[in-house]
C-alpha cells in the first residue's frame, strides 16, 4: 500500500522556515542596536556647562615657589671647639660684628700661649744679641781711635824726619825707622777700617735675619690669636639670624655648619619647573604672584641648567613693588608667562579633558536640551583655559564636567 510523504515534508520546512526567521530576527535587532545611537538621560544639576567665548590668551604655567632673601651668608665653624656660650638665639636681629656664640678650645689656647712665649724669647735674645753687638762695636770704635791717633804721631814724626833728613840734621837710620813707623800705622789703619767694615756688615746681617725671624714668629703669633677670637663667632654682615644649630655644651667640627644670615633688605623666589619646559625658560621671563589679595610683577633673573628628579630651578625677583611681610621658607604660587597676549577662542577648563584628551568634547544643542559629541583641536592652555583652534565656535555651550559615566549621546533633563 502506497504512503503518502508530501505532509511530513511539509512540516519540516515550515519548522526550518520558522527557525530562520528567528535567526533573522535577532540578527537585526542586533544590526539595529549596533547602528542606532541611544541617549542616555543626564539631570542638569549633575553637569558644567560653560559657553566658549572669543577674548585675550595667554600661555602661563603655574609653579610652586619658595620665598628666599637675596643674599644669604652662611656661619661655619673655623675653629672647632665646645659650645661654652650662646649670646643670641634664632631669628635675632644682628648688626655686623655682633657676638653669637663663643666656643672653648684649650689645645689652641694653649698653642697660643706657647706661641707668645716663644716670641717672648726672641725678642729677648734680640735685644741680648743687640747689647752685645753695640758693646763690640764700641770696642772697635775705640781701637779705631787709637789707630787714627797712633797714624797721626806717626806721620806727624815721619814728615818732621824727612824734612830734618833732607837738611842732614838726622841720620838716615832715625829716618828709615820714622818711615817704618808710619808705613805699619797705615797698614794698620786700613785693616782696622776693613775689620770694622765686616763686623758692620755681619751686625746688620744678623739683625736683618733676627728682624725677619720675629716677623714671621709675630705674623704666626697674629694668626694664632685671630684663631682663638674666631672662637667667638660674629655676625659677618647685618641681617636676621636663621637655622642656628648650636646647644650649649655641643662639640663643634671645624668647617661645620651652624646657622646662616639672611639680609633682609630683599627677597627672591626659588621655584621648581618641570624639565619639559627647560628649553623655554630664560632669564628676563616675566612672571606673576599673588599675595594677600595682591598681584606682583616677577622676572626670571637666574636659571639653574642642572635637572634634578626631573626637575630644574628658577630664582625670580619683584621687578618694582615687593609685600612688606615675607619670611623665608613661605611657599607661593607662581605663574609665568610663556606668550604674549594674543586673541584666541578660549574653552574654560574642566574635568572632561581628563576622559577625551583633548580631542573631542560633549556639546550643547541650541535648544540646550541634548548633547553629543563634537570632535575638537586644542592647541595651548593656562590655568583657566585651553586655546580651541577647530571644531567649536564663539558662543556654542560645551559640558566641561567629569565623563566617567557618559559614552553615548545625552539627553539633558532639567
Amino acid at each position: 500500500m502506497d504512503r503518502k510523504l508530501e505532509k511530513k515534508y511539509t512540516k519540516k520546512i515550515f519548522k526550518w522556515g520558522f527557525t530562520g526567521a528567528g535567526i533573522l530576527a535577532v540578527a537585526g535587532l542586533g544590526i539595529y542596536l549596533a547602528t542606532s545611537n541611544p541617549t542616555q538621560e543626564v539631570q542638569m544639576e549633575r553637569i558644567t556647562i560653560e559657553e566658549v567665548k572669543l577674548g585675550t590668551f595667554q600661555e602661563t604655567l603655574p609653579v610652586n615657589g619658595v620665598i628666599l632673601p637675596l643674599t644669604t651668608i652662611y656661619l661655619d665653624v673655623l675653629e672647632g671647639g665646645r659650645v661654652e656660650e650662646k649670646f643670641v638665639e634664632d631669628g635675632a636681629i644682628m648688626k655686623k660684628g655682633d657676638p653669637i656664640l663663643r666656643l672653648g678650645n684649650t689645645d689652641l689656647e694653649l698653642s697660643l700661649a706657647s706661641q707668645e712665649t716663644q716670641v717672648y724669647n726672641v725678642l729677648t735674645q734680640m735685644n741680648i744679641s743687640k747689647n752685645n753687638a753695640t758693646q763690640n762695636t764700641i770696642l772697635k770704635l775705640n781701637q779705631m781711635a787709637e789707630v787714627d791717633n797712633a797714624l797721626k804721631e806717626a806721620e806727624r814724626v815721619y814728615l818732621l824726619n824727612k824734612k830734618l833728613h833732607q837738611d842732614r840734621l838726622i841720620s838716615q837710620q832715625d829716618f828709615q825707622q820714622s818711615e817704618n813707623l808710619y808705613q805699619y800705622q797705615l797698614r794698620r789703619k786700613k785693616l782696622t777700617d776693613e775689620i770694622l767694615s765686616q763686623d758692620k756688615e755681619v751686625i746688620d746681617l744678623m739683625q736683618k735675619q733676627d728682624k725677619e725671624s720675629l716677623q714671621k714668629m709675630q705674623n704666626t703669633l697674629a694668626l694664632m690669636r685671630k684663631k682663638v677670637s674666631d672662637l667667638i663667632v660674629r655676625a659677618p654682615i647685618d641681617g636676621r639670624l636663621t637655622s642656628l644649630d648650636a646647644e650649649i655644651g655641643q662639640l663643634k667640627n671645624k668647617g661645620e655648619r651652624l646657622g646662616q644670615i639672611d639680609v633682609t633688605d630683599g627677597y627672591k623666589i626659588r621655584a621648581d619647573i618641570d624639565e619639559h619646559y627647560i628649553n623655554r625658560i630664560f632669564p628676563g621671563l616675566p612672571a606673576t604672584v599673588l599675595i594677600a589679595g595682591n598681584t606682583y610683577k616677577l622676572i626670571i633673573k637666574k636659571v639653574y641648567s642642572q635637572v634634578k628628579n626631573g626637575k630644574f630651578q628658577v630664582d625670580l625677583e619683584f621687578e618694582v613693588d615687593r609685600p612688606d611681610e615675607l619670611r623665608r621658607g613661605q611657599t607661593l604660587q607662581v605663574i609665568l608667562a610663556l606668550s604674549d597676549e594674543t586673541q584666541a577662542l578660549l574653552l574654560p577648563r574642566g574635568a572632561f579633558y581628563q576622559k577625551t584628551g583633548g580631542t573631542w568634547i560633549y556639546k550643547v544643542s541650541k535648544d540646550g536640551k541634548t548633547a553629543y559629541k563634537t570632535d575638537i583641536k586644542i592647541n595651548r592652555n593656562n590655568p583657566k583655559y585651553y586655546e580651541v583652534t577647530a571644531g567649536l565656535q564663539a558662543g556654542d555651550k560645551v559640558i566641561t564636567s567629569s565623563y566617567d559615566n557618559y559614552e553615548s549621546d545625552l539627553l539633558l533633563k532639567p
